[in-house]
Formats: C-alpha cells, sequence, structure tokens
C-alpha cells in the first residue's frame, strides 16, 4: 500500500502569538493519506535558520542550498527531522535527512538540468542502508511539447494568471524514481504529492522529499514558499 504525502498551509491561528512575543505557529504542514484512512497531518515544515536569519538563508538558497525542519506539532516542542545541505554549488546541491538524534535517514542530491548529467533536471533519492534510486524531472516527450511552444509561452503565462492557474505556464514536473527495475517512489505534479511505494521507505524521507521539491517548483522566481521575506 501507498503512503501518499502532500504540503499545504496550516490553518492559521495568530491570536495567541500577536502581541505576546510567542513565535507564530509553524505555517506548512505535511499530510499523508493510505489506502481508504482519512488524510492526517504528520509534520509541520518550515526553513531552519542560519545565525544570519531570513537574509543569510536566501542568500544560501540561491546556490542551492536549503535547511529545512520537521516538527511533530506546530509549536515546535518535537524535532521530528531536519534537511541540511553537504554541499550546493555549479548546479549540484546535495542534502541529507537526518531523524532527531541526527541519524542519517537518506540523502537527497539534485543535478540541475544541463548542469549535472542530462538534460533533464534529475533527482538522486538514497534511504539510509537501501538502494539508490534515480528519478528525472518530466518526460523527454513533454519536454518537446513545451519547447516547441516556447514561442507562445508568454501569452500561456498572461492566460494562467487571468484564470489563477499557474500550472499552464509551467514545464513537465512528473518525477518516476527507478531502483533495480522497481518504481518505489514518485512526484506527480497534480496535487503535488510524493508517493512512497515501496513499504521500506521512512515517511520522513518522503515528507523532507516533498518540502524540499516545493522550493523549487515555482514556475514564478521568488515565489517559492521558502523564498519569502519573513
Amino acid at each position: 500500500m501507498s503512503s501518499v504525502l502532500r504540503m499545504g498551509p496550516a490553518p492559521r491561528n495568530d491570536r495567541a502569538a500577536a502581541g505576546s512575543g510567542v513565535p507564530a505557529p509553524v505555517g506548512h504542514q505535511v499530510l499523508c493519506a493510505e489506502g481508504s484512512a482519512p488524510e492526517r497531518v504528520v509534520a509541520y515544515v518550515e526553513r531552519d535558520l542560519p545565525p544570519g536569519g531570513i537574509p543569510a538563508y536566501r542568500s544560501a538558497r540561491s546556490s542551492g542550498a536549503r535547511s529545512l525542519v520537521l516538527w511533530a506539532d506546530e509549536h515546535r516542542r518535537e524535532r521530528l527531522a531536519t534537511l541540511v545541505t553537504v554541499s550546493a554549488g555549479s548546479g549540484v546541491a546535495t542534502y541529507q535527512v537526518l531523524g532527531a538524534h541526527g541519524e542519517l535517514i537518506g540523502t537527497l542530491v539534485r543535478e540541475k538540468a544541463l548542469r549535472g548529467r542530462g538534460l533533464r533536471t534529475r533527482w538522486t533519492v538514497a534511504p539510509a542502508g537501501g538502494q539508490e534510486a534515480v528519478g528525472f524531472k518530466g518526460r523527454v516527450f513533454w519536454w518537446c511539447v513545451w519547447w516547441l511552444l516556447s514561442p507562445v509561452q508568454t501569452l500561456i503565462i498572461v492566460l494562467s494568471l487571468l484564470s489563477g492557474d499557474g500550472d499552464a505556464a509551467r514545464g513537465p514536473r512528473r518525477i518516476v524514481w527507478r531502483a533495480g527495475g522497481q518504481v518505489p517512489l514518485e512526484f506527480r505534479s497534480k496535487g503535488d504529492t510524493v508517493h512512497l511505494h515501496a513499504p521500506g521507505y521512512d515517511w520522513r524521507l518522503g515528507a523532507a522529499l516533498v518540502a524540499v521539491l516545493r522550493t523549487f517548483d515555482s514556475w514564478l522566481l521568488g515565489n517559492e514558499w521558502d523564498d519569502k521575506k519573513e
């Protein structure tokens, strides 16, 4: 049975924090659905800011660096996992997902299109002690269609803005990971969901994956959830 993970805004309740000096609750959450069971919140996710705060984070992210934390609750009482950047630069970034006690859950590698080992952005997912899985952003056929339509992209973007649906202006985004002839996980652009097909995958790795993917997938630069100025 597959687990389906998606990220969305957390319900806002700022009254308790307003004027009290208490930090505002975490603004984003990761939800999980399994089979016919109701979807449930499994984590709250936010940027893990460096000593320099938001300006330092936003400056570092331009090279591909990311730092995210998964909390068990919106008030940050229990840390579930952290995504840290091991290295970033020249279009290639390597991240580790660590558990609450610093144990390695898995490694993610993003190789930007035309900067890594192919014409499409390549994502590698390696669970700790498991087999490495490789996936490419979009299918070759749909990328060909996308580039053939490039002369009219401006019109498509304008129509997308008017309709309120930015998906029409985005390039192909689906990612299917393969390992040893199997498909352990995939990212589906419809609903922005990560599907964990392999039962051995730690859901925290999937939650970190869907959160970090959402920091790269905006069709409008500067509109990613982790690139806010406050």
